[in-house]
């Protein structure tokens, strides 16, 4: 039970960090609607059932069942993740991910960096993150590239002068029209 209960605060503390980013940006819905999944028994369960609070739970439940349910779940609902864009089956199977979604993304590297971090986050942590994690094969990389300069950005900026809708506008026509 107290694992439940430390997940539910860690993933609403998430979400918060996400709407408040998701505000900044000009895209306040997309942070309202930001992974309401996380709270269904098909994802809290086992997320709770796995949670370690310094990374995130799938990540265990990979380790110990060889998949997630909870994230089967959870990138087959939430077009925020690249994962759910991604079809090897489709003609285009990695298309450039829509504008509100791709900044919502970016919105929940960042808050995840900053939440599970903490005091240890900095501007550089997401992308120096990306750098060892990006996996090109299952992302556009138009989208890969607007990602990818938006963290330099918040590296060299931060995330105040960074994350506004004119700054992701502008970044986003650059590399993904």
């Amino acid at each position: 039970m107290i694992k439940a209960v430390k997940h539910f605060c860690l993933i609403t503390k998430h979400k918060w960090k996400v709407f408040k980013l998701c505000v900044k940006a000009g895209i306040p819905f997309r942070g309202l609607a930001h992974d309401l999944s996380k709270y269904s028994p098909t994802e809290f369960i086992e997320s709770a059932k796995f949670y370690v609070g310094d990374h995130s739970p799938i990540t265990e439940a990979k380790k110990t069942n060889g998949y997630s349910k909870a994230w089967l779940h959870h990138k087959g609902r939430n077009k925020h993740h690249y994962e759910y864009w991604h079809d090897p089956k489709a003609p285009d199977k990695t298309p450039v991910i829509p504008y509100k979604y791709a900044v919502e993304m970016l919105c929940d590297t960042l808050a995840a960096g900053k939440t599970y971090l903490g005091k240890n986050w900095k501007n550089s942590s997401q992308l120096e993150y990306w750098n060892r994690t990006k996996d090109l094969e299952y992302i556009n990389i138009k989208t890969a590239n607007f990602l990818e300069n938006a963290y330099i950005e918040v590296s060299k900026n931060g995330i105040e002068k960074t994350i506004n809708k004119k700054n992701l506008k502008r970044l986003y026509n650059k590399y993904c029209k």
